[in-house]
């Protein structure tokens, strides 16, 4: 008979506490990972529709003619905007339209700028 014999195989409880411990730590980093990635996207996603609210209110106020002051209004949504008509010199004006809103308490905000002909659509 071999030495072996009486022994049975298998693993120590130590070495399956280490192991469910390694295991634990993973899936502790992997579920942080996939809620760090959640929130980037869920901010991506309202940057972009923030862009497409600032896009609107641009071709929009262009399509009515540019008048010089400043208006602010909500969109719904969370979000608030701001449009600017500056004139810069005669017959020419800065258009500043800002999309801001809120995300987790951080004030965030996208601006688009542009110069247009005073009066112009």
């Amino acid at each position: 008979m071999s030495p072996d014999r009486g022994r049975q195989r298998g693993f120590t409880l130590l070495e399956v506490l280490v192991a469910l411990a390694i295991m634990a730590l993973a899936m502790a980093a992997l579920a942080d990972g996939a809620a760090t990635g959640l929130g980037g996207s869920h901010g991506a996603g309202k940057t972009l529709e923030a862009l497409s609210h600032a896009r609107s209110h641009l071709a929009a106020l262009e399509a009515g003619g540019l008048v010089p002051g400043t208006t602010e209004a909500g969109d719904g949504g969370g979000f608030h905007t701001s449009v600017q008509v500056v004139p810069v010199m005669p017959g020419l004006d800065d258009v500043l339209v800002t999309v801001s809103w809120s995300d987790g308490g951080v004030r965030r905000s996208v601006t688009l700028a542009t110069r247009r002909a005073a009066g112009a659509p």
